[in-house]
């Protein structure tokens, strides 16, 4: 058993891009055709994620051409080059498949407001400095 816990870690990726269920994000996955490689970018909404280490999978749905489109993405796979979140999702749900059954504005999941610390004011100007 050791030994394949050591397998496993060693291809597990290093650094792990942090989203979660209801983020809009954009994955770069590298396509193979012939001998050349590309990144193909595919953008939509993540709907599940299943947890099992090295097996790490996600979900993302997009409407393409009025089509819902799903496909699974291996977390820690070589091919996934990264992963961007584009909007951060606020759900109570680990897994979104009623979005299946949602058209138009109905499939839209709010956004997260993080609220940000306030700038630090400038200090407002001298009354002389406006009079000239």
């Amino acid at each position: 058993m050791n030994e394949i816990k050591s397998i496993e870690a060693s291809q597990m990726k290093k650094h792990v891009d942090e989203f979660k269920v209801g983020d809009t994000v954009k994955v770069h996955f590298k396509i193979v055709e012939g001998k050349n490689e590309r990144i193909q970018i595919y953008e939509g909404l993540v709907i599940a994620m299943k947890n099992a280490q090295v097996g790490k999978t996600f979900t993302v749905r997009k409407n393409s051409y009025g089509v819902g489109v799903e496909r699974v993405f291996p977390l820690h796979s070589p091919r996934v080059d990264k992963v961007e979140v584009v909007r951060p999702g606020k759900v109570r749900r680990a897994k979104l498949y009623y979005i299946r059954g949602k058209v138009g504005k109905a499939a839209k999941i709010k956004e997260l407001i993080s609220h940000k610390k306030p700038a630090p004011k400038a200090a407002p100007p001298s009354e002389a400095a406006a009079t000239n």
